[in-house]
């Protein structure tokens, strides 16, 4: 069989299913891992139940509306295609709907860290991740304690740990900052990464290892036959019986063509490296959450990520975010010079009530789906392609895949 896409989704489904006897090529116009799988803030978010939804504070709007923050940023051009999409992501947002997501969202999340945990001990992998959690820290108290709340909740009803800092709490965590701080959260069940694409790429050489195949080939190529699927690669047309598209922000260009008009949106995102300034350390990963960036420490040097850029998914690079973020993180902590030659740009493939599309296709036989994970891509990676793997198999699945279904966008 055919896996579309190697990012994190899928290698790890085509890893699941090489597993259970399946043999299976592993398909990608690039080379595995290079695009969003590479540039991520390197987190597995144990503590991420609530995906990532769109405020309904009138404060935060207003903030977003003049277009001049770290944490979003919007292209005025392509709002109006975009529309639709926020809209129904502005309603799924809302607290009753968020919630009730936040439900059926959880068992994902729950197997994040584990699933990840098997596949790098499988893969040799496992000083890659580091179980340090991360840090939310907080410039207000007014701010912390709205965090805190909410933290609470988080615990109470999925299980999920922090510790609750003070001033000398996150000094003590993080020495070389250079902010005094009101306080910050340490989520601590969370696993860091140090380097995500070296990551990507020891699943890839385990997936090769139980005997599964990676080929250079255009999705768009995928033709349905009388047994199956065909598809043109650098070794030739290879027939399927079962393909699976885990292409992340191009998922479209096999869905679009088959008739499924699935209202997936494209958030970008931007970072770069830098040195750490004498003998400054970042022990974890920490996000400025007033400012709106994010510093992780990575094998390349301390990486500053930005939050979300709407745009159309092939515009040019805007890395306006990044050059607003970077002088206010060098007053944070000491950066250094950079490293990366330019801005790394990728992008989030988004659906606006936030869950994935896993499973069946709804009117191709031997057509599966596995994409839309936003945010936590790299987080639920292994135990979405677990989740795949069963249900092509015919196993018992490890959780209820009903939420996740492609229907719920196609009737």
């Amino acid at each position: 069989m055919v896996v579309l896409g190697a990012g994190i989704i899928g290698v790890s489904v085509a890893i699941h299913l090489q597993k259970r006897g399946r043999s299976v090529l592993l398909v990608d116009k690039r080379r595995p891992g290079e695009e969003t799988s590479f540039g991520n803030a390197g987190l597995i978010q144990r503590e991420g139940v609530y995906p990532y939804g769109f405020p309904h504070d009138f404060g935060a709007l207003l903030r977003y509306a003049l277009n001049n923050t770290i944490d979003a940023h919007y292209h005025m051009a392509a709002l109006p295609k975009l529309a639709p999409f926020l809209f129904q992501y502005w309603m799924h947002s809302r607290p009753a709907q968020h919630e009730a997501i936040a439900r059926l969202y959880a068992p994902l999340i729950e197997h994040s860290v584990t699933e990840h945990m098997a596949l790098a001990e499988a893969a040799g992998s496992t000083h890659l991740i580091r179980p340090t959690g991360w840090m939310k820290v907080f410039r207000s108290e007014k701010s912390m304690e709205r965090q805190l709340r909410d933290a609470e909740h988080v615990k109470s009803d999925f299980g999920v740990n922090f510790v609750a800092l003070d001033t000398k709490g996150v000094a003590e965590r993080e020495p070389h900052l250079k902010v005094e701080l009101k306080g910050g959260i340490h989520w601590t069940d969370p696993a860091a990464i140090f380097d995500p694409y070296h990551l990507v790429l020891s699943y890839v050489e385990l997936f090769e290892k139980l005997g599964g195949a990676v080929a250079a080939g255009d999705a768009k190529t995928l033709e349905q036959t009388a047994d199956g699927w065909r598809l043109q690669t650098e070794k030739g047309p290879v027939d399927a019986k079962d393909v699976v598209v885990a292409l992340g922000p191009w998922a479209d260009a096999v869905t679009k063509a088959l008739g499924y008009k699935f209202p997936l949106a494209v958030k970008r995102g931007y970072h770069m490296h830098y040195k750490p300034e004498g003998n400054a350390v970042l022990n974890r990963p920490t996000l400025d959450f007033e400012r709106g960036y994010f510093l992780a420490p990575m094998a390349k040097g301390i990486r500053l990520t930005t939050g979300a850029e709407f745009a159309d998914r092939d515009a040019p690079k805007s890395p306006v975010q990044l050059q607003r973020a970077e002088p206010i993180a060098k007053a944070f902590f000491p950066l250094g010079e950079r490293v990366d030659p330019e801005p790394w740009m990728g992008m989030r493939p988004c659906t606006p009530d936030m869950m994935p599309i896993i499973g069946r296709a709804p009117r191709h036989k031997g057509l599966w789906f596995s994409f839309g994970h936003a945010h936590h891509g790299m987080t639920l990676g292994p135990v979405t392609g677990r989740l795949v793997a069963e249900m092509i198999i015919g196993e018992p699945t490890l959780i209820d895949p009903k939420p996740y279904r492609p229907e719920r966008f196609t009737g």
